[in-house]
Formats: C-alpha cells, sequence, structure tokens
C-alpha cells in the first residue's frame, strides 16, 4: 500500500529502486555508518546484495512480518522506513526502523513518513503497539521520536549488532490509544498546521 501525505510518500520498497538506494547510501555512507546494522561475527555469509535484501524483505511482507517501505520526498528516494517483527494475536505489535538521505534531515520529513506508517500499522495493519529502538548517541533518530511524543519506555544493553559491535539501544513505544486521532494529525497539530 502506498502511503502518502503532501511530497511525502511512503510505498513498497522494489527491486528497481536498486540504482538510486546506492546512489543515496554511497552520498550518505559517513551520515549512515555509525547507525548501520551489521553482521554479528561467526554468522555466514556476506552481506546481502539490494536485490536479494527486496526479495527477502517482500518474502517477509507475503508472510505478514514486515513492511518494507522506500520514502519518496518530491518523487526522489530518500530512505526506507521498515515495520519488522510484526506479531498477531493477543500483542499486536510491532517494530519501526527508519533512516534518511542527509540532504532531507531536519525537515519534519521522517517524522512524517514514520506517523503515517504508524497510522497504518494502527488502523489498516490492525496493530495495537509500535516500537523505536535508538542508540543513545543517534541524536536525529532521538529527534523523531521527540517531534512525534513517543514515550521512553526502556533501555536495552547490547540489543542490537551495529556499526560492528553490540550497542545499547533506548526503546519507545506508542499504542493506539495513544493517538486516537492518528498520530500524523497530532504531529502536524503540534507543528501548528492544519492537517
Amino acid at each position: 500500500m502506498t502511503l502518502q501525505h503532501g511530497r511525502v510518500v511512503c510505498r513498497p520498497l522494489e527491486p528497481g529502486d536498486d540504482r538510486a538506494w546506492a546512489e543515496v547510501r554511497r552520498r550518505n555512507a559517513t551520515w549512515l555508518g555509525p547507525w548501520e546494522a551489521t553482521v554479528p561475527p561467526g554468522v555466514p555469509g556476506p552481506p546481502p546484495s539490494f536485490r536479494s535484501l527486496v526479495r527477502e524483505l517482500r518474502a517477509q511482507a507475503a508472510e505478514g512480518r514486515t513492511l518494507p517501505y522506500a520514502l519518496l520526498v518530491d518523487g526522489f528516494f530518500a530512505g526506507q522506513v521498515t515495520v519488522s517483527n510484526i506479531v498477531g494475536g493477543s500483542a499486536l505489535f510491532a517494530s519501526v526502523g527508519y533512516w534518511i538521505d542527509q540532504r532531507y534531515a531536519g525537515q519534519g520529513i521522517m517524522p512524517l513518513a514514520v506517523a503515517m506508517v504508524i497510522d497504518h500499522c494502527f488502523t489498516a495493519g490492525g496493530l495495537h503497539r509500535m516500537e523505536v529502538a535508538i542508540r543513545p548517541e543517534n541524536s536525529a533518530s532521538l529527534r523523531v521520536v521527540e517531534k512525534l511524543d513517543i514515550p521512553e519506555v526502556g533501555y536495552a544493553p547490547r540489543y542490537l549488532h551495529i556499526d560492528g559491535d553490540w550497542r545499547d539501544h533506548r526503546l519507545y513505544a506508542i499504542t493506539a490509544e495513544d493517538c486516537p486521532g492518528g498520530l500524523v494529525a497530532r504531529y502536524l497539530a503540534g507543528r501548528g498546521r492544519p492537517t
């Protein structure tokens, strides 16, 4: 499903995004490097290619475990928002992760994109809780949850293998009851803009 609000679009990640994805990643290697997931020691195989990554994400999406979105701004590839670890049953929760081209950072684009995806998960996706895990040193990513007023709920030592080591993360979570009118509407109202 494609989500859009003004100039910001979140649509399914596609194999045809490979050139734009690679170019954005190349230009932003220094910006993104410290926050990148890495393969832990002892896990076999090289990091996946973009096409194999998309194939795996699409397979997981078909199983209802992942929603991989390409983030576009004014029609240009600008990053990614991925809902992962989708759990049904009595839990109904998932995790959301994101990254953005540095040229679009600080413009309110990523908070809007994350809000759009969370709203979709709460409505069409039928989920109840969305979680975000962020390294304590990642001030840009922390600003996203701050702008969305997503509360911190915990701390996870050595949570994910990032930039070559097991890294601690701060944990944030929001439930459908926390934003009954939608997270996009709440975010835009907080910025003084009409919804």
